[in-house]
């Protein structure tokens, strides 16, 4: 696993309230080497070995720092 990037406490504010309102959002994130994109509610987050993770509604983990786009956000503009 390559080294976790902190998100800005801002991101992770507008990741925290996306979970608390329950918003149905849009993520595209780096998987494998691949832009994937996907359309869940982020429910839960977890650090799991030293990196942050998003738990999504169907149960997918997406680690914070691997997330290009959250509902048209960039986390490292």
């Amino acid at each position: 696993m390559d080294e976790y990037k902190r998100v800005s406490c801002h991101f992770y504010d507008v990741l925290e309230t996306a979970a608390v309102k329950k918003t149905l959002s849009k993520i595209v994130y780096i998987e494998d080497d691949k832009e994937k994109e996907i359309q869940q509610k982020v429910i839960d987050f977890k650090i799991i070995d030293k990196a942050e993770y998003m738990i999504l509604d169907n149960s997918q983990k997406i680690r914070l720092d691997k997330i290009v786009l959250f509902n048209n956000m960039n986390p490292f503009a």
